[in-house]
């Protein structure tokens, strides 16, 4: 997803790319990782001191309804990321210290489940959470 994705999505949709939502794709574009709603009011409040988390929240809603960011959750709190785009089915390796997620490309499912009898899979997710090497090493997380 990049900034032109998400102004397309919205038009496409019947919404409004108002100064407010501009500023909110820019943040997930410029910090490619996923942020609570907290981090992304901090990120705001400059150029909109009166922002508010009921603002946050409902726009957090409507890009996660119409498919511009995803939602993930961890330590009790919900937290989002631009939508990775594209058909390519695939999960993600998510650190818990900075965000920032990896690719996989192969599908646990398969192995788990196989194609299980009388029952169509519509969907699922498949995430693994932990620390990435950048982030162990600054903070020092001990082998588990």
């Amino acid at each position: 997803m990049d900034l032109q994705g998400a102004l397309e999505i919205l038009k496409r949709n019947g919404y409004k790319y108002t100064g407010k939502r501009k500023s909110l794709v820019e943040v997930f574009y410029r910090e490619s990782r996923y942020l609570s709603a907290k981090e992304v009011l901090d990120y705001m409040q400059a150029d909109y001191p009166g922002l508010s988390f009921d603002t946050i929240y409902r726009n957090l809603a409507l890009f996660e309804d119409i498919g511009i960011v995803e939602a993930t959750e961890w330590h009790g709190e919900r937290r989002y990321r631009f939508c990775c785009g594209g058909d390519e089915h695939h999960h993600h390796l998510i650190c818990t210290f900075c965000g920032k997620t990896r690719t996989i490309h192969v599908c646990p499912m398969n192995a788990i489940l196989g194609k299980p009898e009388d029952f169509d899979i519509t969907g699922h997710k498949f995430e693994i959470y932990g620390t990435c090497s950048s982030c162990k090493t600054e903070v020092a997380v001990p082998n588990m």
